[in-house]
């Protein structure tokens, strides 16, 4: 028999699981120190050396094996921690998106709340300046273009009166008794039917400031305003 015994590997074969440390003392060829079980099992202490050399392959199989376990663990426990990290971070980095986020929707909702509370403020003005004005006009049997212009300037809000003279230049260049031939929209503003400004005056034929008052009332009811009605009859040709 060879001069290790059953007893002796197992000694050796503990020895090397049990540590990294003392199975690589065995390889360098010092005297492997096995803990108290293996102790208690074998009662002595064997060298590398004195093993097989099929044995000692398996010894350092073992020593390697375990070392690799220790590595794989090491690298779990810090890929784990990264993950940890990384998602604290990301948490961190949604809460303040989202508290961006419902910063400017709450700045958003406040500024559409006061563009609606100018328009109706210009609408209530203007629909004021028109209902008190359109009478104050003494009426004529006829008006040139600059006398209902000037007409439309005391009527029509400062703010808005640019918007609203686009309008009435494309609609009927200021000629208060315009007639479409194809429609037969009357007036200023070009209503259609003209008799709808029959609710500003029955004057609404032959009177520049009861069609002045109508057209107001209808940018406003419609639109919101003269320049909105302006902008829409941009983008389409016609209000």
């Amino acid at each position: 028999m060879s001069r290790i015994s059953a007893r002796g590997f197992a000694v050796a074969s503990a020895t090397a699981v049990t540590t990294v440390g003392a199975v690589m003392g065995v390889a360098q060829g010092s005297v492997a120190q096995p803990g108290d079980d293996a102790e208690a099992t074998a009662g002595e202490s064997t060298l590398l050396s004195d093993l097989p050399v099929g044995q000692q392959a398996q010894v350092q199989t073992a020593s390697l094996t375990q070392q690799a376990d220790v590595q794989a663990i090491a690298a779990d426990t810090t890929a784990k921690k990264t993950a940890e990290e990384s998602a604290r971070k990301q948490a961190a980095k949604d809460a303040v998106a989202k508290q961006k986020a419902a910063l400017a929707k709450a700045k958003a909702a406040q500024e559409a709340k006061d563009k609606a509370a100018e328009a109706a403020k210009t609408k209530a003005t203007t629909e004021v300046a028109s209902t008190s004005s359109a009478g104050s006009f003494p009426q004529q049997a006829s008006y040139t273009v600059a006398e209902v212009q000037a007409i439309a300037r005391q009527m029509v809000p400062s703010g808005q009166f640019q918007c609203f003279s686009n309008i009435v230049d494309h609609e009927s260049t200021w000629n208060y008794q315009a007639v479409n031939p194809s429609s037969g929209a009357y007036g200023l503003v070009q209503a259609y039917p003209g008799s709808k400004m029959s609710s500003a005056g029955a004057d609404w034929r032959t009177n520049p400031a009861t069609q002045i008052k109508w057209g107001l009332n209808y940018m406003n009811d419609r639109y919101g305003s003269p320049c909105d009605a302006w902008d829409y009859w941009l983008a389409n040709g016609s209000y």
